[in-house]
């Protein structure tokens, strides 16, 4: 029965200090950035060219923005989804698209030198006449573009090699030791 009454006194004892102790106020903090979404207007567009059809669709530029300030604190990102068609009569190596994102003028929305640059989207797609391919869209897009509202146009290039190609296959013997 001591034995009871001395256990029952560090247990008390130990609850009340926990108790005690974890009186502190912990303030909850939010998050410190925040991602934010916007649809480009017109969110689907359909360019003609001489060789291929492109479509572009889903467009939304994401951004990560300072939760405090409204900062843009990383180079903002165009995604979207791509569709290309070879509207061609010969086969087309396509290798990749291009962005160029143009203001009022037509001049090029320059990018700061911070920012991370990522203007190509590799495709290495060989498109026979009237063949599709379907991609998705992931590039990176001036931050003066978003933040001073000064994009007007984006210009798409692709790069591609008209066909028939010579191609040679080269085997190289290799192995781990």
């Amino acid at each position: 029965m001591h034995f009871k009454k001395i256990f029952m006194v560090i247990a008390l004892s130990l609850v009340i200090g926990f108790l005690g102790c974890s009186k502190e106020e912990k303030k909850a903090e939010g998050p410190k950035q925040e991602r934010i979404t916007k649809n480009l207007v017109p969110p689907k567009s359909e360019l003609k060219g001489q060789n291929f059809l492109v479509e572009l669709t889903d467009l939304q530029i994401l951004t990560v923005v300072d939760a405090a300030s409204k900062e843009i604190v990383e180079t903002p990102t165009l995604k979207g989804n791509i569709k290309i068609t070879n509207k061609s009569k010969d086969i087309l190596d396509i290798q990749a698209v291009t962005f160029e994102y143009l203001d009022e003028g037509g001049k090029p929305i320059p990018y700061k030198s911070e920012e991370k640059i990522v203007k190509v989207s590799p495709f290495w797609k060989a498109l026979q006449p009237e063949a599709v391919t379907e991609g998705s869209l992931d590039v990176t897009i001036p931050t003066k573009a978003i933040k001073e509202k000064s994009l007007r146009r984006i210009e798409v290039d692709l790069v591609y090699v008209p066909s028939p190609l010579k191609r040679e296959i080269l085997t190289l013997s290799e192995k781990v030791e």
